[in-house]
């Protein structure tokens, strides 16, 4: 049975990575990333990488999973910011 910490730190990893989710789907909707800043998502994918080191380190599955995955929508984005920015 998962324990109430291990809930928390799913559910808050949930919650801010799905946050991204807006920001992908308006830049694929207006094929327009002028707004966006780059130098945000670049400085947001080295805090991302260095938590997940750490989630890897500590063998945290909330810490390793939610990174990963934000990670990849970080990532998503600086590709659509070089595409449509």
């Amino acid at each position: 049975m998962m324990d109430s910490i291990m809930l928390i730190g799913l559910v808050a990893g949930a919650l801010t990575t799905s946050s991204s989710i807006p920001q992908v789907v308006r830049i694929i909707k207006t094929k327009s990333a002028k707004d966006v800043s780059g130098l945000f998502f670049i400085m947001m994918g080295a805090g991302m990488s260095l938590w997940l080191i750490y989630g890897i380190i500590r063998s945290d599955t909330a810490i390793i999973l939610w990174n990963a995955v934000s990670l990849m929508f970080c990532m998503a984005i600086l590709g659509l910011k070089k595409l449509y920015g």
